[in-house]
């Protein structure tokens, strides 16, 4: 017996380093990595007061949003105190497919009735000029006598 107890105590000296390293590692404090809570796009906000105004906002978004590969996305548009308009625009990532929700027509003058109906007509010209190698240029912008507002676009080169 004394053999037997001779030989495991010999197996658990040279098992204690071991046995320690793994009960050091077992209470160590355990890191995972970083989880992400919260994420916004980049921004910019124009003061405008009109149509013209608000397609060179849009215009402006688009450059300012170029800088991060994205696009211009109108997030919302607000009537100040003082008459004039604020437009909120987000950058958003450019879609791997840039196509037109809508049929484009260049020199057709579009009608629109609110700020986000023209915003949207001058969003898909761009993506139209664009998907044909130009950018989009305004052609003329005009309001009829009976309150009818239209918008004609063309493409120019790059």
């Amino acid at each position: 017996m004394i053999t037997t107890f001779s030989a495991l105590r010999s197996k658990a000296a040279r098992l204690a380093p071991i046995l320690a390293v793994l009960l050091v590692a077992a209470c160590a404090p355990q890191h995972s990595a970083p989880t992400q809570t919260q994420a916004t796009n980049p921004s910019v906000t124009y003061k405008y007061r009109g149509d013209e105004e608000l397609v060179q906002a849009n215009d402006k978004a688009m450059a300012y949003c170029s800088q991060y590969h994205s696009t211009a996305q109108t997030a919302r548009i607000d009537t100040e105190s003082d008459g004039s308009k604020t437009a909120v625009f987000q950058c958003v990532a450019m879609p791997t497919n840039m196509a037109s929700s809508q049929i484009y027509n260049p020199n057709y003058p579009y009608n629109y009735n609110t700020d986000q109906d023209l915003l949207g007509v001058t969003q898909s010209a761009d993506l139209y000029c664009a998907n044909s190698g130009g950018q989009r240029a305004v052609t003329t912008i005009n309001t009829e006598t009976n309150g009818t507002k239209t918008i004609t676009f063309r493409c120019v080169p790059r």
